[in-house]
Protein backbone atom coordinates (compact mmCIF):
# COMPACT_ATOMS: atom_id res chain seq x y z
CA UNK A 1 0.00 0.00 0.00
CA UNK A 2 2.91 2.32 0.66
CA UNK A 3 4.00 1.86 -2.96
CA UNK A 4 0.42 2.44 -4.14
CA UNK A 5 0.18 5.66 -2.17
CA UNK A 6 3.53 6.84 -3.49
CA UNK A 7 2.44 6.11 -7.06
CA UNK A 8 -0.83 7.95 -6.52
CA UNK A 9 0.89 10.96 -5.05
CA UNK A 10 3.26 10.95 -7.98
CA UNK A 11 0.23 11.57 -10.17
CA UNK A 12 0.41 15.09 -8.79
CA UNK A 13 3.70 15.43 -10.65
CA UNK A 14 3.34 13.56 -13.97
CA UNK A 15 7.03 13.37 -14.78
CA UNK A 16 7.68 11.35 -17.87
CA UNK A 17 9.72 8.27 -17.24
CA UNK A 18 11.81 8.80 -20.34
CA UNK A 19 13.37 5.39 -20.50
CA UNK A 20 9.91 3.80 -20.61
CA UNK A 21 8.09 6.65 -22.61
CA UNK A 22 8.91 3.38 -25.09
CA UNK A 23 12.12 -3.87 -43.64
CA UNK A 24 11.97 -0.03 -42.54
CA UNK A 25 9.19 2.07 -44.07
CA UNK A 26 10.49 4.55 -46.67
CA UNK A 27 10.96 8.15 -45.55
CA UNK A 28 8.13 9.24 -47.87
CA UNK A 29 5.67 7.57 -45.48
CA UNK A 30 6.13 10.34 -42.93
CA UNK A 31 5.79 13.21 -45.38
CA UNK A 32 2.34 12.48 -46.80
CA UNK A 33 -0.35 15.09 -46.29
CA UNK A 34 -2.36 12.68 -44.16
CA UNK A 35 0.17 10.22 -42.74
CA UNK A 36 -0.94 6.89 -41.36
CA UNK A 37 0.80 5.39 -38.36
CA UNK A 38 3.53 3.05 -39.58
CA UNK A 39 3.36 -0.63 -38.64
CA UNK A 40 5.59 -3.66 -38.81
CA UNK A 41 9.25 -4.18 -38.01
CA UNK A 42 10.99 -0.80 -37.77
CA UNK A 43 14.52 0.20 -36.72
CA UNK A 44 14.05 3.28 -34.55
CA UNK A 45 16.84 5.87 -34.41
CA UNK A 46 20.55 5.15 -34.34
CA UNK A 47 22.64 5.65 -31.22
CA UNK A 48 24.56 8.76 -30.19
CA UNK A 49 28.13 8.13 -29.06
CA UNK A 50 29.96 9.94 -26.27
CA UNK A 51 33.62 9.00 -25.85
CA UNK A 52 36.73 9.85 -23.90
CA UNK A 53 39.82 7.76 -24.53
CA UNK A 54 38.79 4.11 -24.72
CA UNK A 55 35.58 4.64 -22.75
CA UNK A 56 32.28 5.05 -24.58
CA UNK A 57 28.65 5.77 -23.80
CA UNK A 58 25.91 4.82 -26.27
CA UNK A 59 22.73 6.90 -25.93
CA UNK A 60 19.30 6.03 -27.25
CA UNK A 61 16.95 8.96 -27.78
CA UNK A 62 13.47 8.05 -26.57
CA UNK A 63 10.19 9.43 -27.89
CA UNK A 64 6.57 9.36 -26.82
CA UNK A 65 4.12 8.61 -28.23
CA UNK A 66 5.09 5.85 -30.65
CA UNK A 67 3.10 3.74 -33.14
CA UNK A 68 1.10 1.17 -31.19
CA UNK A 69 1.58 -1.60 -33.76
CA UNK A 70 5.27 -1.18 -34.50
CA UNK A 71 7.75 -3.92 -33.72
CA UNK A 72 11.11 -2.41 -32.84
CA UNK A 73 14.06 -3.94 -34.67
CA UNK A 74 16.40 -3.37 -31.75
CA UNK A 75 19.50 -5.32 -32.80
CA UNK A 76 21.84 -2.30 -32.58
CA UNK A 77 20.56 -1.43 -29.11
CA UNK A 78 20.77 -5.04 -27.93
CA UNK A 79 24.37 -5.32 -29.15
CA UNK A 80 25.34 -2.10 -27.35
CA UNK A 81 23.66 -3.34 -24.18
CA UNK A 82 25.42 -6.71 -24.37
CA UNK A 83 28.79 -4.95 -24.56
CA UNK A 84 28.04 -2.56 -21.69
CA UNK A 85 28.44 -2.75 -17.95
CA UNK A 86 25.82 -0.22 -16.89
CA UNK A 87 22.49 1.32 -17.96
CA UNK A 88 22.01 5.00 -17.16
CA UNK A 89 18.39 6.14 -17.22
CA UNK A 90 17.03 9.63 -17.73
CA UNK A 91 16.64 11.65 -14.52
CA UNK A 92 13.32 11.54 -12.70
CA UNK A 93 11.59 13.16 -9.77
CA UNK A 94 10.63 10.84 -6.91
CA UNK A 95 8.17 11.38 -4.08
CA UNK A 96 9.00 9.23 -1.09
CA UNK A 97 6.08 8.92 1.30
CA UNK A 98 6.08 8.00 4.97
CA UNK A 99 2.57 6.81 5.79
CA UNK A 100 2.92 5.39 9.27
CA UNK A 101 1.63 1.97 8.32
CA UNK A 102 -0.78 0.01 6.14
CA UNK A 103 -4.06 1.00 7.82
CA UNK A 104 -3.17 4.68 7.89
CA UNK A 105 -2.45 4.40 4.16
CA UNK A 106 -5.93 2.99 3.58
CA UNK A 107 -7.48 5.99 5.31
CA UNK A 108 -5.73 8.34 2.87
CA UNK A 109 -7.00 6.69 -0.33
CA UNK A 110 -10.31 8.63 -0.48
CA UNK A 111 -8.39 11.89 -0.28
CA UNK A 112 -6.39 10.91 -3.36
CA UNK A 113 -9.59 10.87 -5.36
CA UNK A 114 -10.71 14.16 -3.84
CA UNK A 115 -7.43 15.79 -4.87
CA UNK A 116 -8.22 15.09 -8.53
CA UNK A 117 -11.38 17.20 -8.43
CA UNK A 118 -11.67 20.97 -8.61
CA UNK A 119 -12.22 22.55 -5.16
CA UNK A 120 -15.73 23.59 -4.09
CA UNK A 121 -17.49 21.39 -6.68
CA UNK A 122 -16.34 23.62 -9.52
CA UNK A 123 -16.28 22.40 -13.11
CA UNK A 124 -13.86 23.19 -15.90
CA UNK A 125 -16.34 25.77 -17.17
CA UNK A 126 -15.95 27.56 -13.83
CA UNK A 127 -12.16 27.49 -13.59
CA UNK A 128 -10.98 27.91 -17.20
CA UNK A 129 -10.89 31.17 -19.16
CA UNK A 130 -13.88 31.24 -21.52
CA UNK A 131 -11.72 31.14 -24.66
CA UNK A 132 -9.78 28.09 -23.42
CA UNK A 133 -12.97 26.29 -22.40
CA UNK A 134 -14.34 26.88 -25.90
CA UNK A 135 -11.22 25.16 -27.31
CA UNK A 136 -11.58 22.28 -24.82
CA UNK A 137 -15.17 21.42 -25.77
CA UNK A 138 -14.65 20.07 -29.33
CA UNK A 139 -11.67 17.96 -28.21
CA UNK A 140 -13.62 16.66 -25.22
CA UNK A 141 -16.52 15.69 -27.46
CA UNK A 142 -14.20 14.04 -29.97
CA UNK A 143 -12.21 11.95 -27.51
CA UNK A 144 -14.29 11.75 -24.30
CA UNK A 145 -17.86 12.04 -25.50
CA UNK A 146 -19.92 14.08 -23.03
CA UNK A 147 -16.96 13.94 -20.64
CA UNK A 148 -18.92 14.41 -17.41
CA UNK A 149 -16.16 12.83 -15.33
CA UNK A 150 -13.46 15.02 -16.87
CA UNK A 151 -15.57 18.18 -16.44
CA UNK A 152 -15.18 17.93 -12.66
CA UNK A 153 -11.42 17.25 -12.78
CA UNK A 154 -8.69 19.77 -12.20
CA UNK A 155 -7.16 20.90 -15.52
CA UNK A 156 -4.05 18.80 -14.80
CA UNK A 157 -6.04 15.56 -14.61
CA UNK A 158 -8.49 16.52 -17.36
CA UNK A 159 -5.46 16.98 -19.62
CA UNK A 160 -4.21 13.51 -18.73
CA UNK A 161 -7.62 11.96 -19.41
CA UNK A 162 -7.91 13.72 -22.77
CA UNK A 163 -4.37 12.81 -23.82
CA UNK A 164 -4.71 9.11 -23.05
CA UNK A 165 -7.91 8.79 -25.06
CA UNK A 166 -6.45 10.78 -27.97
CA UNK A 167 -3.40 8.50 -28.11
CA UNK A 168 -5.54 5.37 -28.17
CA UNK A 169 -7.82 6.77 -30.89
CA UNK A 170 -4.83 7.66 -33.08
CA UNK A 171 -3.09 4.29 -32.88
CA UNK A 172 -0.32 5.61 -30.63
CA UNK A 173 1.07 4.47 -27.31
CA UNK A 174 3.05 6.21 -24.56
CA UNK A 175 5.28 3.29 -23.62
CA UNK A 176 5.80 -0.45 -23.77
CA UNK A 177 8.16 -0.56 -26.76
CA UNK A 178 11.60 0.50 -25.51
CA UNK A 179 11.24 -0.45 -21.83
CA UNK A 180 10.81 -4.23 -22.24
CA UNK A 181 13.92 -4.50 -24.47
CA UNK A 182 16.03 -2.67 -21.88
CA UNK A 183 14.63 -4.74 -19.01
CA UNK A 184 15.38 -8.04 -20.75
CA UNK A 185 18.96 -6.97 -21.49
CA UNK A 186 19.56 -5.82 -17.92
CA UNK A 187 18.43 -9.22 -16.65
CA UNK A 188 20.27 -11.23 -19.31
CA UNK A 189 23.61 -9.48 -18.88
CA UNK A 190 23.43 -8.54 -15.20
CA UNK A 191 23.87 -4.86 -15.97
CA UNK A 192 24.16 -2.30 -13.20
CA UNK A 193 21.30 0.22 -13.31
CA UNK A 194 21.68 3.88 -12.36
CA UNK A 195 18.61 6.09 -12.00
CA UNK A 196 19.57 9.69 -11.26
CA UNK A 197 16.79 11.41 -9.37
CA UNK A 198 15.73 14.24 -7.16
CA UNK A 199 13.69 13.08 -4.17
CA UNK A 200 11.01 15.02 -2.35
CA UNK A 201 10.38 13.39 1.01
CA UNK A 202 6.80 13.68 2.22
CA UNK A 203 6.56 13.04 5.96
CA UNK A 204 3.03 14.44 6.27
CA UNK A 205 1.01 12.87 3.42
CA UNK A 206 -2.33 13.50 5.16
CA UNK A 207 -1.55 17.20 5.52
CA UNK A 208 -0.27 17.39 1.94
CA UNK A 209 -3.41 15.79 0.54
CA UNK A 210 -5.61 18.08 2.62
CA UNK A 211 -3.75 21.09 1.21
CA UNK A 212 -4.00 19.79 -2.36
CA UNK A 213 -7.71 19.03 -2.02
CA UNK A 214 -8.51 22.68 -1.32
CA UNK A 215 -5.68 24.48 -3.11
CA UNK A 216 -5.93 26.29 -6.42
CA UNK A 217 -3.16 24.82 -8.57
CA UNK A 218 -1.67 26.83 -11.41
CA UNK A 219 -2.44 24.03 -13.84
CA UNK A 220 -4.41 25.79 -16.56
CA UNK A 221 -1.22 25.89 -18.67
CA UNK A 222 -1.02 22.08 -18.60
CA UNK A 223 -4.44 21.69 -20.20
CA UNK A 224 -3.78 24.56 -22.59
CA UNK A 225 -0.56 22.96 -23.88
CA UNK A 226 -2.31 19.60 -24.23
CA UNK A 227 -5.10 21.25 -26.22
CA UNK A 228 -2.53 23.11 -28.32
CA UNK A 229 -0.74 19.85 -29.12
CA UNK A 230 -3.96 18.14 -30.18
CA UNK A 231 -5.13 21.19 -32.13
CA UNK A 232 -1.90 20.96 -34.14
CA UNK A 233 -3.50 17.81 -35.47
CA UNK A 234 -3.04 14.10 -35.17
CA UNK A 235 -0.88 14.34 -38.32
CA UNK A 236 1.88 16.05 -36.31
CA UNK A 237 1.78 13.36 -33.63
CA UNK A 238 1.90 10.63 -36.25
CA UNK A 239 4.78 12.28 -38.13
CA UNK A 240 6.95 12.45 -35.00
CA UNK A 241 6.05 8.90 -34.01
CA UNK A 242 6.75 7.66 -37.54
CA UNK A 243 10.03 9.59 -37.71
CA UNK A 244 11.31 7.85 -34.55
CA UNK A 245 10.08 4.46 -35.73
CA UNK A 246 11.80 4.77 -39.11
CA UNK A 247 14.97 6.33 -37.68
CA UNK A 248 14.53 9.62 -39.58
CA UNK A 249 16.54 12.01 -37.40
CA UNK A 250 16.26 14.88 -39.88
CA UNK A 251 12.47 14.64 -39.79
CA UNK A 252 12.59 14.78 -35.99
CA UNK A 253 14.81 17.87 -36.19
CA UNK A 254 12.32 19.52 -38.54
CA UNK A 255 9.21 18.69 -36.51
CA UNK A 256 8.85 20.87 -33.40
CA UNK A 257 8.43 19.04 -30.11
CA UNK A 258 5.09 20.36 -28.85
CA UNK A 259 5.17 18.27 -25.70
CA UNK A 260 3.02 19.43 -22.83
CA UNK A 261 5.13 17.52 -20.31
CA UNK A 262 7.02 20.53 -18.97
CA UNK A 263 3.87 22.61 -18.48
CA UNK A 264 2.13 19.74 -16.69
CA UNK A 265 5.17 18.96 -14.55
CA UNK A 266 5.55 22.58 -13.53
CA UNK A 267 1.85 22.76 -12.68
CA UNK A 268 2.30 19.92 -10.22
CA UNK A 269 5.62 20.73 -8.62
CA UNK A 270 5.71 24.53 -8.81
CA UNK A 271 3.20 24.87 -6.00
CA UNK A 272 3.54 26.00 -2.39
CA UNK A 273 2.66 22.48 -1.20
CA UNK A 274 5.70 20.85 -2.81
CA UNK A 275 8.07 23.80 -2.85
CA UNK A 276 8.08 23.92 0.93
CA UNK A 277 8.75 20.18 1.01
CA UNK A 278 11.94 20.42 -1.05
CA UNK A 279 10.69 21.09 -4.55
CA UNK A 280 12.95 24.07 -5.25
CA UNK A 281 15.40 23.97 -8.16
CA UNK A 282 14.24 20.61 -9.52
CA UNK A 283 15.35 21.14 -13.12
CA UNK A 284 18.88 22.11 -12.12
CA UNK A 285 19.11 19.27 -9.60
CA UNK A 286 18.00 16.65 -12.12
CA UNK A 287 20.43 17.90 -14.77
CA UNK A 288 23.33 17.94 -12.29
CA UNK A 289 22.46 14.43 -11.08
CA UNK A 290 22.44 13.01 -14.61
CA UNK A 291 25.65 14.71 -15.69
CA UNK A 292 27.45 13.54 -12.55
CA UNK A 293 26.23 9.97 -13.10
CA UNK A 294 27.26 10.10 -16.77
CA UNK A 295 30.80 11.25 -15.96
CA UNK A 296 31.14 8.60 -13.26
CA UNK A 297 29.96 5.89 -15.67
CA UNK A 298 32.27 7.06 -18.45
CA UNK A 299 35.21 7.02 -16.08
CA UNK A 300 34.68 3.51 -14.70
CA UNK A 301 33.07 1.56 -17.58
CA UNK A 302 34.50 0.54 -20.90
CA UNK A 303 30.96 0.85 -22.24
CA UNK A 304 27.79 2.40 -20.82
CA UNK A 305 24.29 2.46 -22.30
CA UNK A 306 22.10 5.49 -21.58
CA UNK A 307 18.62 6.77 -22.38
CA UNK A 308 17.47 10.37 -22.77
CA UNK A 309 14.51 12.02 -24.49
CA UNK A 310 15.38 12.53 -28.14
CA UNK A 311 14.30 16.17 -27.89
CA UNK A 312 17.12 16.69 -25.37
CA UNK A 313 19.65 15.04 -27.67
CA UNK A 314 18.63 17.31 -30.55
CA UNK A 315 18.71 20.46 -28.42
CA UNK A 316 21.58 22.90 -28.95
CA UNK A 317 21.97 23.36 -25.19
CA UNK A 318 21.02 19.88 -23.97
CA UNK A 319 22.99 17.17 -22.21
CA UNK A 320 25.18 16.35 -25.19
CA UNK A 321 26.25 19.97 -25.55
CA UNK A 322 27.18 20.06 -21.88
CA UNK A 323 29.21 16.86 -22.12
CA UNK A 324 30.98 18.19 -25.21
CA UNK A 325 31.82 21.38 -23.32
CA UNK A 326 33.44 19.19 -20.65
CA UNK A 327 35.79 17.65 -23.18
CA UNK A 328 33.93 14.55 -24.35
CA UNK A 329 33.75 13.60 -28.02
CA UNK A 330 30.14 13.47 -29.21
CA UNK A 331 28.98 11.79 -32.43
CA UNK A 332 25.46 11.71 -33.83
CA UNK A 333 24.02 8.55 -35.45
CA UNK A 334 25.23 7.90 -39.00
Amino acid sequence: MKALLAASLLALAPIVAFAQSEVAAPADDIRDEAPVVVQGVLPGPGLWKVAKGNHVMWILGTQAPLPKRMQWRSREVEAALAASQEVLYAPTLRLTVETGGFFRSLLLVPKLYGARKNPDDQTLRDVLPAALYARWLPLRERYLGRGRKAERMRPLFAAQELWEEAMDDNGLVQGGIVGPVISRAVKAHGLHETRPSKAIKVTDPKALLAEVEHAQLRDTGCLEKTIERLEAGSDHLRRRANAWATGDIEALRALPDLSQDRACTEAAIDSPMLRKRGGEGIDQALEAAWLAAAETALAKNASTFALLPIADLLSADGYLAKLQARGYEVSAPQ
